[in-house]
């Protein structure tokens, strides 16, 4: 009996985020209260605060390769800190709008991204940190809570020393955290007590 057939792989959702401290977390999770209340939408408040760095699907079996690769550019990273700032609104070739927190300083972000991107083998992409606050807005919605939140300068800043890779299975669902990777070049870390045990 020939039994040569392809079993198919459930398929995951990979996700690498930084995440800031748990009291910037909480200073965004209370905007994102606001605006879901705004809209009578409680749902949005509900997910989890980080800044994307790199998203992509693939079967579980690549995981370890993936995780690989991770470890080798935290490896050779070096810790910064992040500022953010206003609030701003995109909209989306489909017609929805994304509300969000834009990151004041990106450029340790995108060198970041662009080594992930560089780690893969795949060619850089334009790309814009930020805290996303809600998704999938109508423009009337966009209408009703910008003018609110155009005000209001969100000044906070936080030290990213590491990144996450989470996955869900692409039929939906929580991320789930696989694993965190702490950056390795602590000699070029700010403020690091190795730029001064020579002296």
């Amino acid at each position: 009996m020939n039994t040569n057939y392809e079993i198919s792989e459930e398929v995951f959702d990979y996700l690498v985020v930084v995440n800031p401290d748990a009291l910037v977390a909480k200073d965004v999770t209370r905007i994102r209260q606001f605006i879901a209340t705004e809209l009578g939408d409680t749902k949005m408040s509900a997910a989890p605060v980080h800044v994307a760095l790199f998203r992509s699907a693939f079967p579980e079996r690549f995981q370890d390769d993936f995780v690989d690769m991770l470890e080798d550019v935290a490896r050779k990273q070096a810790g910064f800190a992040i500022y953010t700032a206003k609030m701003d609104a995109l909209r989306h070739a489909d017609g929805h709008n994304s509300v969000f927190i834009n990151v004041a300083n990106p450029k340790p972000l995108i060198d970041l991204h662009r080594s992930i991107m560089q780690a893969f083998e795949l060619k850089p992409q334009a790309f814009k940190p930020h805290i996303m606050l809600a998704r999938g807005l109508q423009d009337a919605e966009v209408n009703m809570v910008m003018p609110l939140l155009a005000q209001q300068i969100f000044v906070r800043s936080f030290n990213c020393h590491c990144f996450s890779l989470l996955k869900r299975p692409t039929s939906g669902g929580k991320y789930e955290r696989v694993k965190d990777f702490v950056f390795g070049d602590i000699e070029h870390m700010v403020g690091s007590l190795f730029n001064y045990a020579a002296a």
